[in-house]
């Protein structure tokens, strides 16, 4: 059996104050910038850990809606959409900056990840927005989605994204977090999920169907209950499967 290195990441910086447990397990971070959750004071302690534990830190912008997490969609005019962006974005790298750091990569939060993953202007206006980090900066972005079609086809740095806590529809979208079947939850459940996935580029999804997917780094989300846990789990488990974490 070969041995295979993954990424690992983990949405972070939203108050919940678990980073130092969570980084010694994950090898990238997407750092919450303002929108939906966090502030410089809380970013700039996380950069800290992050550099600590060799953690990549990407900015994780969403609407601009602490209320709701950033979990609603928004309607905004093209210019304070732009503006949202780039400040919240601009939030993380001037904190990175302060601490001789750099960015890695751009994943988007919440509702926008989602609308972005199947709204064609939406997908084209934030590529545009992001331009003048394409040379130097990748993309999470999810499998199979519009946004990984005009990322791909403009020329962009994509890396695919798959969730190790989160139940897939047939057509790759996520179960709604509406719904109780949205998060899987037991350490062993996940495990299970992501072998198939990394070793299989296959996900069960939520109806039982095995559906393709490609992805080149696997988040665990920081809030859920049992991330830690997760985390842990997997880091004792994986090296079984010769898989090791890309630090």
């Amino acid at each position: 059996m070969k041995n295979r290195e993954i990424d690992i990441n983990c949405d972070v910086g939203e108050g919940l104050g678990n980073e130092a447990k969570l980084f010694p397990y994950i090898s990238s971070c997407n750092l919450a910038c303002g929108g939906h959750a966090g502030d410089k004071k809380i970013i700039a302690e996380v950069i800290a850990l992050a550099h600590m534990h060799q953690v990549r830190v990407g900015a994780h912008p969403s609407y601009p809606d602490k209320a709701n997490f950033g979990r609603k969609s928004m309607e905004m005019s093209p210019v304070d959409f732009e503006n949202s962006i780039i400040s919240q974005i601009k939030l993380v790298e001037e904190n990175l900056l302060e601490q001789k750091g750099s960015l890695s990569h751009i994943k988007a939060h919440g509702a926008l990840y989602n609308d972005l993953a199947k709204d064609r202007q939406l997908a084209i206006q934030y590529l545009k927005i992001l331009q003048p980090y394409k040379t130097r900066l990748a993309l999470f972005l999810p499998f199979g989605s519009v946004l990984a079609e005009e990322a791909d086809k403009s020329g962009w740095r994509c890396k695919y994204e798959a969730f190790g806590d989160r139940n897939y529809n047939d057509d790759l979208s996520l179960v709604s977090r509406t719904s109780g079947k949205a998060l899987i939850i037991a350490p062993e459940n996940v495990l299970e999920h992501l072998l198939l996935m990394i070793t299989k580029s296959t996900v069960k999804t939520v109806s039982g169907n095995l559906v393709p997917i490609k992805a080149d780094t696997y988040c665990i989300h920081g809030d859920t209950s049992s991330a830690y846990e997760i985390l842990t789990y997997l880091s004792v488990q994986f090296p079984k499967h010769n898989i090791h974490l890309k630090k």
